[in-house]
C-alpha cells in the first residue's frame, strides 16, 4: 500500500505539528506538485531563514564564475573590518587570551562555515561575549543593521583558525555582507536582477512588500501548552520596509518560488536551457569541503556529522541509502532536498525548529522516496 503526500501532511496537521503546511515533489521528467494541508495556502509568503544559505551561495558562485570573486581571495578587500583577526588560543578560552591569527578569511571559508565565527553551542566566554553584544544567532531576528553587526562581530576573536574548524551560521551573515560589497549596492536588488528574476522567483526578497502582508502568516512555536504565535500574521520583522540594512539577514520566499530555485540545481544548474551555475561548481557545492578534524563533537548538535558533509551552504549525505542528496533547512520549519536523480522536495512550514517538525520532514522525505511508492496526491494540490 502506498502513502500519498497529502496524506503525511494531514496527519501532521491533525497531530498539531503545524496549522498548515505545504509539501512540494519535483520529478526527474520536470514535473512539479504542490500540496497544501491546513490553513497554509499554496502561495503563502513564508520565513525561510537558513534555506537562505544556499541561495546565498549561489550568488556567490555566480560572481565566481563571471570573474568577480574567487574562492580563496582574501575577503578582507572589500571587507576590512575582518583584517588583522585574533585567534582564541582555544575555543574556551578567555576572550583575551587570543593570538594573531596566520590565515586570511576568504570566500570560501565563509560558504563552508569554517570562517572561525558561528554559534558557539557549548558553554564559553566567546558565547557570552557574543550574547553581550548582540550577535548571537538565534530564534529572533537580527538586532542590528549589517555595518553595526559586522563591526560588533569583528570586535570579538575567531574560535578558532580559519579552515581549520567549523560553526554554523555567521559566515553567511558575512557573506551577505560582502556579496553587498562587491556588487556595490543593495544586495537584495541584485538578487532580484542577477537571480529571482531570471528564475521567475517573483516573491522572493528580505521582506514581504506591504500590500502582500496578508500571504505572511503567523510564526508559532511548540511549547509544553501547546502552539504558541510568536509573530502575528501579517506584521512584524518581516513585512516592508525594512528597519535597517538586512544584507546580513534572511529572506521570504514561497513554494513555487523555492521550487524553480530547487529545479534549477536539481537539473544540473541550467533553466530554460541556460547555465545559471557551471556545472563545475555546482558540483563543488555539493561535495562534502570539511576536513574530518573539523567535524567536533562542539561544532553543532550531537550527531550531525554522522554521515553527513557540508559543501557550500548546504548539508549533503555521504552514506547510506540516500548518499549524495544535499539541501538544508530553515529554523522556521522549513526544508528542501535534492537528490542525484534530479528530484527534490520542499516543506513548508511556519513553526519552530523541534523534534515535531523534525519529524514532518523525516516522514515527508520516506513517502517522497521512489521505493515507497510516492502517490500523485489527489485533493488539495495545486
Amino acid at each position: 500500500m502506498t502513502t500519498s503526500l497529502l496524506e503525511i501532511l494531514d496527519e501532521h496537521v491533525a497531530r498539531g505539528t503545524a496549522p498548515g503546511i505545504i509539501g512540494v515533489l519535483g520529478a526527474p521528467d520536470g514535473s512539479t506538485e504542490i500540496v497544501t494541508a491546513g490553513d497554509l495556502p499554496a502561495d503563502a509568503i513564508v520565513r525561510i531563514q537558513s534555506m537562505t544559505k544556499p541561495i546565498l551561495a549561489v550568488a556567490a558562485l555566480r560572481l565566481v564564475q563571471g570573474g568577480r570573486l574567487r574562492l580563496d581571495d582574501p575577503v578582507e578587500r572589500w571587507l576590512p573590518e575582518l583584517a588583522d583577526r585574533r585567534v582564541l588560543r582555544t575555543p574556551d578560552a578567555p576572550i583575551d587570551d587570543v593570538r594573531p591569527a596566520t590565515t586570511p578569511i576568504t570566500l570560501r571559508h565563509l560558504l563552508t562555515n569554517t570562517s572561525g565565527y558561528g554559534v558557539q553551542v557549548v558553554p564559553s566566554p566567546l558565547a557570552m561575549a557574543m550574547i553581550g553584544n548582540r550577535t548571537a544567532a538565534g530564534q529572533e531576528p537580527v538586532a542590528m543593521g549589517a555595518p553595526e553587526w559586522i563591526n560588533a562581530l569583528a570586535a570579538l576573536p575567531l574560535a578558532f583558525e580559519p579552515g581549520s574548524g567549523w560553526r554554523y551560521h555567521h559566515s553567511f551573515g558575512i557573506l551577505g555582507v560582502l556579496l553587498s560589497r562587491v556588487v556595490d549596492g543593495s544586495l537584495e536588488e541584485h538578487l532580484r536582477r542577477d537571480l529571482f528574476e531570471p528564475l521567475g522567483m517573483v516573491d522572493t526578497g528580505y521582506t514581504v512588500p506591504l500590500e502582500q502582508a496578508h500571504r505572511l502568516p503567523a510564526a508559532n512555536r511548540h511549547t509544553e501548552g501547546g502552539l504558541v504565535e510568536v509573530e502575528p500574521a501579517g506584521e512584524g520583522f518581516s513585512v516592508a520596509p525594512a528597519p535597517f540594512d538586512l544584507s546580513h539577514s534572511e529572506l521570504v520566499s514561497t513554494a513555487a518560488d523555492y521550487a524553480a530555485f530547487a529545479r534549477m540545481l536539481a537539473t544540473g544548474g541550467r533553466h530554460d536551457g541556460k547555465v545559471v551555475l557551471d556545472p563545475e561548481l555546482l558540483t563543488e557545492m555539493r561535495t562534502d569541503q570539511v576536513p574530518a578534524s573539523a567535524k567536533t563533537d562542539d561544532s553543532f548538535f550531537p550527531g550531525f556529522w554522522d554521515g553527513t558533509g557540508w559543501g557550500f551552504g548546504v548539508a549533503m549525505q555521504t552514506s547510506g541509502a540516500n548518499a549524495g542528496r544535499y539541501g538544508w533547512s530553515g529554523g522556521q520549519g522549513t526544508d528542501f532536498w535534492i537528490d542525484p536523480d534530479g528530484s527534490f522536495g520542499i516543506v513548508l512550514s511556519q513553526v519552530e525548529m523541534g523534534p515535531e517538525v523534525m519529524g514532518l520532514f523525516r516522514d515527508v522525505q520516506r513517502v517522497a522516496d521512489p521505493a515507497c511508492g510516492i502517490e500523485n496526491a489527489p485533493a488539495g494540490s495545486t
